[in-house]
Parts: C-alpha cells; structure tokens; sequence
C-alpha cells in the first residue's frame, strides 16, 4: 500500500540533460555547454502530445510534485496543483519542470564549475534573461521528443516565460496560463528587488561574489533580502490574521531583540533561506526579473509585441497581490485583446497576497481546473 495520498504523483527522482551545443545569450556571451536538472510526472503519450510544462518563480526549481525519499515531510513547490485528479492532472497530462539555467539546485549556474578556468563561475556566470531561459527550455523539449505543449504554465516570473513561449515559439505552445505574473516590472517592484541586491553585495562575506573562495556565505544580506521580498509576497491581511500584534511573551522586553510574533516568523524564512539558496543565483534571478519587457522593442506597445502570439491564454490574479496587483494582470488582459487573442481572466478573492498563486484556493483551482480539463478536450486525452 502506497505511503503517499491517492492525488499525490508520489516518488520521483530528478534527472540531468547535458548540452553540448552552444547558447548564444541575450547579453551577447554564450554558454559554451550546459547542463539542466528536470523532472517528470505522468506519462507521455503515443502522440507526444500531452506534455505540460511548468515554468518555476525566482526561488523555484525542478522539484514542483511529489517526494524525492518517503521520509520526505514536505512535497514538490507546487504539488498542491499537479497529480492525478488536480488541476495538472497527471492522469492525463506529462509534466516536466525544470531548474532554470542560472539556478542553485542542479542546473548550470553560479555554483557550477566554469569550464575555461576550472573555479566556480561566482560572479562570472552571464547574465540571464527570460528569452534565454525559454530558448533552453525549449532544447530540452527536443530531447524528450516534445514537438508542442499541450500548455506551458508558470505564477509570478514563470509567468513572463510562459509570455515569451508564446512570443519566441508559438507554434510550439498550444495554451497559455499566467498566474499572478505581469508583462513587465514597475518601478516600485524593480526597486524591491534593487534594495535586496544591495542588501546582499553590501554584506562583507559578500566577497564581490567570490565568497565560495573564502569559504563563507554572505547570510546576512541573504537574510535581509529574503525579509523584504517575503513581505511582499504577503497581504497586509494575510500577515495580519497569522501574526496581529501577537508578542512571543508576554511582556515587551524594551530593546531590539525578537518581541513580535511577525519578527520571529520573518527572521526564520530568512535564516532558512540564507544556507538553501545561493547569493549569486538570487542577484541572476531578480535581474531576469527587472529586465523582462516584450514591448519594449516594439515601442512599448504591448498589443504589437504580442502579434505571435496564437493560443488562448488564461490570465489569473489576486486581490491582494501587492507585487504583481490585478491592474498589471488586466494591462495583459487587454493587449491580448487588442491584439486579437483568444483570453480568459480570473481575479481571484483571495486573502493570501502574491503567494496565492501556490495555494489550492478552491475558486482559483475550479478556475484552473476548468481551463486544463479544456485543454485535455481539445486534444481528446483520456481522463482517469
């Protein structure tokens, strides 16, 4: 008898494609070969025609369902939408998720070996942007012998790499499901993640990025970058009702040291965060982030800049997502309109904030749900 739940895609174990061609980048250097960690769930079928792919946000990777060991106590990122019965039903579906190139969990990136002077790339590695990670992207669906998905899916930055799939290669896309993301940054939100930067390469274990050399980690700046962000993943009434004003004691002890239940929580995620992920990987990421902007080479008309673009799209926001608002999902909303595309839009209630996206809201999973099982129509696969 199965140790995991009925819904759940259960043991899984992430494999590595090796690239031997070169890619040129966006930055004009080229990655002279590359390696990217992905995984499975499901079953391709005889027509290769039922594969998903599931485009990670910044601190993501591959590891979106399931459990790597049954001692493993907390599932894949997304696992609350992928398996057999949910929204990504893996029943019908062939899920591939992968670690972006530039990451930390397995992919070429920071921590990876440089192959020119043998030290870790560190600071070296070359700027990454999301055209880059599509086009890899796209190498690895040639390898597993995908010549279009049946959708190609992401929340927040996964969401911008399932716009450009839609852009660089929409004969290779037959649906489109951005969540939570926006067509590009605003300037408040470049901010954020300018302040994060800085928090970061002003920590003296920074080492100008070389810290893997002196054998250190830049933790604080790490921390206090992953501080600000969490609190932008999260509503004011989210925080609200989890923390309120709750003190750890029950006095106020009149100094500087943890007092509020908020603080606790927040010291935790960032001191979790500062030994898990990289500090080189994190700077990568919040750039890709700022520098993603399709209209931008159309004079900023976002409606031009989506011309390509030839499958439906469902567009989801949240209420209380103060990172990515609604208004900048409806901006999309309406190129796509003007543009002549075939969208659908929720704006879900929800009082989670940005961080909604990973959650099984039951409006947002009946929305979700609603459009994949469309998609599974469309392309006649059997259910379960």
């Amino acid at each position: 008898m199965s140790a995991f739940a009925p819904d759940s895609v259960g043991l899984v174990t992430p494999q590595t494609a090796h690239f031997d061609d070169p890619l040129a980048l966006a930055c004009g250097r080229t990655l002279p070969h590359y390696e990217l960690v992905y995984e499975t769930y499901g079953t391709l079928n005889a027509a290769r025609s039922n594969a998903v792919l599931i485009c990670h946000a910044l601190s993501g990777h591959h590891h979106a369902a399931g459990y790597h060991s049954s001692e493993e106590r907390k599932p894949g990122w997304w696992d609350a939408h992928i398996g057999p019965g949910k929204s990504i039903d893996t029943d019908r579906f062939f899920v591939v998720s992968l670690n972006n190139l530039g990451g930390c969990h397995g992919s070429t990136g920071p921590t990876s070996a440089n192959p020119d002077t043998g030290r870790q790339w560190g600071p070296d590695f070359p700027m990454i942007t999301v055209e880059d990670w599509v086009h890899s992207q796209a190498r690895l669906a040639d390898r597993l012998g995908i010549e279009r998905f049946a959708a190609v899916i992401g929340g927040s930055l996964g969401g911008m790499q399932v716009l450009q799939w839609t852009l660089a290669y929409p004969e290779r896309i037959a649906n489109a499901v951005v969540i939570a993301a926006t067509p590009k940054l605003s300037a408040q939100n470049i901010a954020f993640n300018e302040v994060a930067r800085q928090a970061i390469r002003s920590d003296p274990d920074f080492h100008d990025g070389w810290y893997a050399e002196h054998a250190t980690l830049p933790k604080r700046g790490l921390k206090l970058a992953r501080m600000v962000g969490h609190i932008t993943y999260l509503s004011e009434d989210a925080m609200g009702s989890k923390f309120g004003r709750d003190l750890r004691t029950d006095d106020l002890n009149f100094g500087f040291d943890v007092e509020f239940q908020v603080e606790s929580y927040l010291r935790y995620q960032g001191d979790t965060f500062s030994t898990s992920f990289d500090a080189n990987t994190y700077l990568l990421m919040t750039k890709v982030l700022d520098y993603f902007d399709p209209a931008a080479s159309h004079g900023g008309d976002l409606a031009r800049a989506l011309a390509p673009a030839s499958c439906p799209f469902l567009v989801v926001s949240f209420t209380t997502d103060w990172r990515f608002t609604p208004s900048r999902s409806r901006e999309l909303v309406n190129a796509l309109i003007r543009a002549g595309k075939r969208v659908s839009y929720a704006n879900i209630d929800s009082p989670h904030g940005h961080d909604a996206f990973l959650l099984p809201e039951p409006r947002y999973r009946a929305v979700f749900s609603g459009f994949m099982d469309r998609v599974a129509r469309d392309l006649d696969l059997e259910g379960h």
